[in-house]
């Protein structure tokens, strides 16, 4: 098997410390800031009012399970760990969708940040009207909402 070798372009700046907290995150603000020597890959960003955020959970137990019941929903039965948005992963890579407020050079102001503080950035990419889907299925989730 090969093995990947990936480079962070920046860092997280939140206002959490502890992955628990993270639960608070649809109305957080907070930066991404990107190495200076990738700086330049930001011209143009401005014009996205959303941005996928690709990262690394840095502070997120190296265990996983393929089956569990999630910390939320812990009544049976197990759930899938392709089905859930556990931290718990066998590659420790978060996705967030988040609102850019404003660019000032290498610094990215944005909400919606769930990412701890020293979070690493894989990438970043925009997030446009073709992402929005009209038909979205929640799985098991819509069954325990109900």
């Amino acid at each position: 098997m090969q093995t990947l070798k990936i480079k962070p372009i920046g860092t997280a700046h939140t206002p959490f410390t502890e992955p628990r907290d993270v639960v608070r995150a649809r109305y957080a603000k907070g930066t991404i800031e990107i190495n200076p020597e990738y700086a330049k890959g930001l011209k143009d960003i401005d014009g996205f009012s959303h941005l996928y955020v690709l990262w690394l959970f840095n502070k997120s137990k190296k265990d996983y399970k393929l089956q569990f019941c999630p910390f939320r929903e812990s009544i049976p039965p197990p759930r899938g760990l392709f089905a859930t948005r556990s931290p718990h992963r066998i590659n420790p890579i978060g996705l967030t969708i988040v609102r850019l407020i404003k660019r000032e050079g290498n610094i990215l102001h944005v909400k919606g940040v769930d990412m701890v503080e020293g979070t690493p950035v894989l990438d970043i990419k925009p997030y446009t009207r073709r992402d929005r889907k009209s038909s979205v299925s929640n799985g098991w989730l819509d069954e325990v909402q109900r």
